[in-house]
Order: structure tokens, then C-alpha cells, then sequence
């Protein structure tokens, strides 16, 4: 069971990498919020990882930052490489 106030490991790159492609692009929360249909505040709070977004926003999250989702995803396994980047063998 998942401890309370100990964040994903997984979850918390990808906030870091959302947070450092939109400051790649020099763009407010209110900016991105804006281009993905999202409001600020949920912005902050997936950028903090007091959220945890679902596929489909993620993907209008890599929309509105000019990047695949699948960069994304990447940008945020080299956030983690000890826990997120897996050998094909271990995966099922």
C-alpha cells in the first residue's frame, strides 16, 4: 500500500517534466492552462504532483507544450532512471 504524503516517484517526474518543458517555452500556468483547456490551478497542481493526470491529459498537456506525448513520457523517465527505464526483459 501506497504511503500517504510520499509521492510516485513516477508521478513526480512527470509533474517535473511538465513544469520544465513550459519553462523551455518561457510560458505562464495561466498560458498553458489556456492552450490545453485545463484551468491554472489544476496546472499547479499537477506541476506541484498534488495531481495525477489521466492520458487524455496529458495529452492536450504535450499539445500545448509543442512535444509528443511520448517525449513527454521520456523527458520524465530520464527524471527517474533509477525506477522508471526498465530493461525490455522485465517487462510484461
Amino acid at each position: 500500500m501506497k504511503q500517504k504524503g510520499k509521492p510516485d516517484p513516477f508521478l513526480a517526474a512527470v509533474c517535473e517534466a511538465v513544469h520544465k518543458r513550459r519553462g523551455q517555452l518561457g510560458i505562464s500556468q495561466e498560458e498553458l492552462a489556456q492552450r490545453a483547456g485545463l484551468h491554472r490551478t489544476y496546472i499547479s497542481d499537477i506541476e506541484r504532483g498534488a495531481r495525477n493526470p489521466t492520458l487524455k491529459t496529458l495529452s492536450r498537456l504535450a499539445v500545448a507544450l509543442e512535444i509528443s506525448a511520448s517525449k513527454l513520457i521520456r523527458m520524465a523517465e530520464s527524471n527517474c532512471p533509477e525506477i522508471c527505464n526498465y530493461e525490455p526483459s522485465s517487462v510484461v
